[in-house]
């Protein structure tokens, strides 16, 4: 519709519903100047609407790739609206954030376009202004569960003290998350999150990696070389799988922990160490101790405050939620306007157990998000293991899962107008896995 430059001329009811919709929602005129933004948009700019207004929207808005993305601009230019454009939205000390983008133009009477109006959707799952806004908020974690509840309500307070943390759950249930969550919320958020798998680090480089080494401790010791310890000064150092840790370096962490100190590997004088451990493992630390094969003083110097994460299984309520979250990523990997999940594939994701916790069900989801083609994720978009039988809801005729590769491949190329690269890029895949769908296919028929 056709309308000058003053969105709302005496419609009070308009204004009230876009000043408080959820997408951020702002008009410009020829020059880019704001000549509205509504609440959802001021919060991002962190002002208030009426600071916005009579300001350039680069200026108000402060994001770095703004020529490179200005679908308004283009809407503006080629006179015509622009719906669902799907971008990466990057602001100065923000997280990235994928968003949908429609503009329209705005018309005067005479058939100008006098300047154009742009709304902004949050495809991330994690919350638009919050996450726009450089915050990330407890409720990013994505549960109803009251445990899991409670345990993120106290996780304030947990990071507000410096004492060591122990995060026990599965693999798979997030426990980096948590030690991310609990950096960001204490005093040392402004200095380094590091992060070591022990479980990834060979017992013989070990010592080295964690303590660093002085110029001259073993051959090719060219130079000193700081560990994770010193890497970690002033921040977090995060041990995960700290139950796969041999026995003998566990008396050096110990001694790390109780001294705030350590010795790097070749070196004479102890350094201070001011650094916060959080730790986490899947393992059941209390039995290796038992077993011996974890050191009872190290254990108890670990678990001053320990979280048990639970499992998925535990709280198949969450499973809603967590795909929603979890498609919102998805859409921008993909470059697909996929909107939700129908009943029958939700129920299929409802009634598994998830082994493999929500990073099995982050797979599941990015699995099916590939071979969707549509606006709902259906039964035949899951794993075979997920479908059954009776997903047979296949696309276009297709019967086995190679034929439903093809119709995806196929349709995504004929998208493309015959582009291999730019259907690569949709699907995710190499154009040697294109090359080889398609032509086996090819060969068949």
């Amino acid at each position: 519709m056709k309308r000058p430059i003053d969105p709302f001329p005496g419609d009070e009811a308009s204004a009230f519903a876009l000043e408080n919709v959820a997408d951020a929602v702002f008009a410009v005129d020829r020059d880019f100047i704001v000549r509205y933004c509504n609440l959802a948009a001021a919060e991002i700019a962190r002002c208030d609407p009426a600071e916005a207004v009579g300001r350039t929207c680069r200026e108000v808005f402060g994001v770095k790739n703004c020529r490179n993305v200005c679908v308004l601009r283009q809407s503006m230019d080629e006179a015509k609206p622009i719906a669902n454009r799907i971008v990466t939205l990057k602001r100065v000390n923000c997280p990235d954030v994928p968003v949908s983008i429609s503009a329209a133009p705005i018309w005067a009477m005479g058939g100008t376009v006098i300047g154009g109006v742009q709304v902004f959707r949050d495809l991330s799952g994690g919350g638009f202004v919050s996450r726009l806004a450089g915050l990330q908020p407890l409720d990013d974690f994505g549960t109803r569960d009251p445990q899991l509840s409670e345990i993120v309500r106290m996780l304030p307070q947990i990071a507000q003290s410096d004492s060591t943390v122990l995060l026990l759950g599965e693999s798979g249930t997030g426990k980096e998350l948590f030690a991310r969550a609990i950096h960001k919320l204490s005093q040392r958020n402004a200095g380094p999150f590091v992060a070591v798998n022990c479980g990834a680090l060979p017992e013989q480089l070990m010592e080295s990696e964690l303590f660093g080494y002085k110029s001259g401790a073993f051959t090719d010791a060219r130079r000193d070389k700081p560990g994770r310890f010193a890497l970690a000064e002033t921040g977090t150092l995060f041990l995960d799988e700290i139950g796969d840790l041999p026995y003998a370096m566990q008396a050096k962490i110990l001694r790390a922990l109780q001294e705030r100190a350590f010795e790097p590997l070749g070196g004479v004088e102890t350094i201070p160490a001011d650094v916060r451990v959080v730790a986490a493992t899947n393992r059941d630390l209390g039995r290796m101790v038992t077993d011996g094969t974890f050191r009872q003083d190290l254990y108890y110097r670990l678990s001053v405050v320990v979280i048990r994460i639970p499992a998925l299984r535990q709280r198949l309520d969450d499973v809603p939620l967590l795909t929603e979250r979890l498609l919102g990523r998805c859409r921008m990997a993909v470059s697909k306007n996929i909107e939700t999940v129908d009943p029958e594939a939700m129920g299929r994701l409802m009634a598994h157990d998830y082994p493999g916790n929500i990073r099995e069900l982050e797979n599941i989801i990015e699995y099916a998000a590939i071979l969707c083609q549509g606006k709902a994720i259906e039964l035949c978009h899951l794993p075979e293991h997920l479908r059954g039988e009776s997903g047979t809801c296949l696309p276009r005729g297709a019967r086995t899962m190679a034929e439903i590769r093809f119709h995806a491949a196929r349709e995504a190329v004929e998208r493309h107008s015959g582009n291999r690269n730019a259907a690569c890029r949709e699907l995710g895949i190499s154009k040697d896995t294109l090359r080889r769908i398609l032509g086996r296919r090819d060969e068949d028929d």
